[in-house]
C-alpha cells in the first residue's frame, strides 16, 4: 500500500539524476602481496625517472664497468728528465734546507691488476739512507742477545717490559724484532692485535722473527723498506747531499731488487715496471727517462760542489 503512494515516473527521474558511481573490483590489499611486488609511490616516481640501462640502450649510454688494472699514463709525449736535470731541479726546490733534513723519494709506477700479489722487501743500498728508525727487540733482557741488540742501536729490549708497554698504547717504535726462542712468549701476549694493525708484528714472513738480532738491527738501520701500494712502489733513495753517481747506484739496485721481486710474484700476477719518478721531500716529481745526462745537464762535479758548499 505504501508503495502506491509513489508515482513510477517520478521515481525513474530521481534515479536518473543521481550520479551513477562504479563499483571498483575488489582488490588485494598490498599487505597480502609478496614484498617485492608492492611499490611505494616514491619508489615509482625512481622508476620512472631512472629507467635502468639495459642492452635496448646505446652502447655509449650503458653504464661502463670499472677497470681491473690501475692506470697508467701514456708517456710517448710525456716530459721525462735524466738524472742530472732531475737531481738540479730538485735540489732548487730544496734550496736553504739542510741536506739532512731533506731526502730524494723514488716512485716506481707498476703495470699490474687491482687484484693480486703486491710487492715488498727490504733491501740495502750501497749508500744507505741515514733514517731515525726506533727499532724494539723482544727477548730476554738479561740475555747476550739483548746486549748486542743495544749495542747495535735498538732502543727498547725485554720481554714482558715490552708486552705491558703496548698493551698500555705506549708503541715508541717504528720497528720490531723478536728472537726465535721469544716467539712463544710473543704469541700468548695477546698484542698481536695491537702491532698487527700497525704493521709492527715480528713474523717469519717478514724476516722478523730472526736467531742473531744484533745482525738484524744493523741490517735494518741502513736498510731501506718498501712495499706497492695502489699500484706504486715508493721508498727513500738518497740523501740531499749524495752526488750523482751515488745516486745512479742506489736507483740501479732498487730497480733490480724491484725486477727480482716481480719476478718472483710473476705466476700469480703479472707485473711490468711502466715510469720510475724521482721526487723530495719539499720538491714535485720528475719522471726519469733513464739516461743520467742530457743534452743540457750540468756537470755532475757542480752539483757536488753546491752539497759540500751547503754542508
Amino acid at each position: 500500500m505504501a508503495a502506491s503512494r509513489y508515482c513510477p515516473s517520478c521515481l525513474s527521474a530521481v534515479s536518473r539524476s543521481i550520479p551513477q558511481t562504479r563499483i571498483n573490483p575488489i582488490q588485494t590489499p598490498s599487505f597480502l602481496l609478496p614484498f617485492h611486488q608492492i611499490r611505494t609511490a616514491v619508489q615509482s616516481a625512481n622508476a620512472a625517472k631512472y629507467k635502468r640501462k639495459g642492452k635496448d640502450q646505446p652502447a655509449n649510454q650503458r653504464r661502463k664497468k670499472g677497470r681491473t688494472t690501475y692506470y697508467t699514463a701514456d708517456l710517448k709525449n710525456a716530459l721525462q728528465f735524466s738524472l742530472l736535470d732531475a737531481m738540479r731541479y730538485l735540489k732548487a726546490a730544496e734550496v736553504g734546507r739542510p741536506p739532512a733534513s731533506a731526502k730524494y723519494e723514488l716512485h716506481v709506477k707498476l703495470k699490474t691488476p687491482k687484484n693480486g700479489a703486491v710487492v715488498r722487501n727490504r733491501l740495502r743500498l750501497p749508500h744507505p739512507v741515514k733514517t731515525d728508525l726506533r727499532i724494539c727487540v723482544i727477548c730476554p733482557s738479561d740475555s747476550k742477545q739483548a746486549q748486542a741488540a743495544r749495542d747495535a742501536g735498538a732502543v727498547l729490549v725485554g720481554e714482558e717490559e715490552v708486552f705491558d708497554l703496548v698493551k698500555e698504547g705506549k708503541i715508541e717504535f717504528d720497528r720490531c724484532i723478536c728472537h726465535q726462542d721469544s716467539l712463544p712468549k710473543l704469541a700468548k701476549s695477546g698484542i698481536a692485535r695491537i702491532l698487527g694493525p700497525r704493521g709492527l708484528m715480528p713474523s717469519a714472513k717478514t724476516g722478523t722473527v730472526v736467531k742473531d738480532v744484533a745482525t738484524s738491527v744493523r741490517d735494518m738501520v741502513g736498510a731501506s723498506e718498501y712495499r706497492e701500494r695502489a699500484g706504486v712502489v715508493r721508498l727513500g733513495i738518497g740523501q740531499l747531499a749524495f752526488t750523482p753517481e751515488e745516486m745512479q747506484k742506489n736507483i740501479r739496485t732498487a730497480i733490480d731488487s724491484i725486477k727480482k721481486d716481480i719476478a718472483g710474484v710473476a705466476d700469480r700476477t703479472p707485473k711490468d715496471i711502466h715510469e720510475v719518478v724521482l721526487s723530495s721531500t719539499n720538491g714535485p716529481g720528475f719522471s726519469l727517462s733513464g739516461e743520467i745526462r742530457g743534452p743540457n745537464s750540468p756537470p755532475s762535479k757542480d752539483l757536488a760542489v753546491k752539497d759540500e758548499a751547503v754542508a
